[in-house]
């Protein structure tokens, strides 16, 4: 659908009955909306247009009212066709900057992406969302440490000051040395790459450097990467979320209660938050997803305003937004989330 397809009439009364919808959540009547029409119509023939709009898709009536809501084709089509998407004002880009900017002492990246969330939660009146990949993080040091004969602890330090530890599986027969010879190797090769550089680049000179370590050696050195290879698969990366408590305000029945309690299952369970990612991630700027248009949002019928930051490669590194009601405020909260987004991105850089 396009905007050609609605005429000037069409078009005016489908945009006031979206912004109403977007000011109060509720159900919009003819009446209501002839008041607030520009040019002079009835409510009969609003209602004949209201009517049209239903049967493009565009509009629906829930059982309890004779008003209608738009749907999410048409809250998609609005965003996409009719929405004047304002600026923001210059106090509230102060605020912004001094907020996000104030954690840049901590040298600590989620730190950084924590204060973003809280920021934008409180800005939007819903959730802030941060959601980042752990295995792409720039890397300082790894250290191999002995707790048992079999085990071993994997202490991985990132350039922005985290620190990651998992437990690896040492072969039987293991010397000390060859912990000190892996952990060697490895922070020769890896100063200031992420662990997928560091993994592309050792395929690449594997064969040159078998002399350089040992059987077991290089059997530490592969269960060291690859165990934060598989954590990458199982665990789509650091998840932040706050202001949930904004998503449990204006709920007009049990049913929205339920809704909200399905988001908060799946943020917890973080399904579908690969995709949500790989998405979000496909190009520059604000991405909009509303109810089912994601599989995290089928059910609980939310909306998510989302956009990539990058590190100081450019690369993208994860996706930072707002997460709310169908009826969120787009036109404040987009500009909102890119101008956070490209915050995020300097300070990153």
């Amino acid at each position: 659908m396009s905007l050609s397809d609605l005429n000037k009439r069409s078009r005016e009364i489908f945009r006031s009955i979206v912004e109403t919808y977007l000011q109060t959540g509720e159900p919009v009547g003819s009446r209501n909306v002839s008041r607030n029409l520009s040019m002079s119509l009835s409510p009969a023939s609003v209602r004949n247009v209201m009517a049209d709009l239903e049967h493009m898709g565009l509009l629906h009536s829930p059982h309890t009212s004779a008003g209608r809501l738009p749907t999410e084709i048409g809250l998609r089509f609005f965003i996409d066709a009719l929405l004047e998407v304002g600026d923001l004002s210059q106090e509230e880009r102060q605020r912004i900057d001094v907020q996000v900017r104030a954690t840049q002492n901590f040298n600590s990246t989620e730190q950084v992406l924590t204060e973003a969330s809280q920021l934008l939660s409180g800005l939007s009146c819903g959730a802030g969302v941060v959601l980042t990949h752990k295995t792409d993080m720039r890397m300082k040091h790894i250290e191999f440490v002995r707790i048992e004969p079999l085990k071993a602890l994997a202490v991985l330090v990132g350039e922005d000051g985290s620190v990651e530890n998992r437990i690896i599986d040492l072969p039987e027969g293991l010397p000390s040395s060859a912990l000190v010879e892996a952990t060697n190797y490895l922070n020769a090769h890896l100063q200031g790459r992420t662990l997928s550089e560091v993994r592309k680049e050792l395929e690449k000179v594997r064969e040159a450097d078998q002399a350089e370590l040992d059987l077991l050696s290089r059997k530490v050195v592969d269960a060291g990467l690859a165990l934060w290879s598989g954590a990458g698969m199982d665990d789509p990366g650091t998840l932040i979320v706050r202001g949930r408590s904004n998503l449990l305000t204006d709920l007009e029945a049990a049913e929205d209660l339920e809704r909200i309690r399905l988001l908060f299952d799946d943020l917890e369970n973080k399904r579908d938050l690969i995709q949500l990612l790989g998405l979000a991630e496909k190009g520059d700027g604000v991405r909009i997803f509303i109810g089912s248009e994601n599989n995290l949002f089928s059910l609980s019928g939310s909306s998510l305003v989302v956009s990539p930051y990058r590190d100081r490669d450019q690369r993208i590194v994860g996706v930072l937004g707002v997460i709310g009601p169908t009826r969120l405020n787009y036109a404040r909260v987009i500009p909102m989330v890119d101008y956070t987004a490209k915050l995020v991105s300097r300070i990153l850089g």
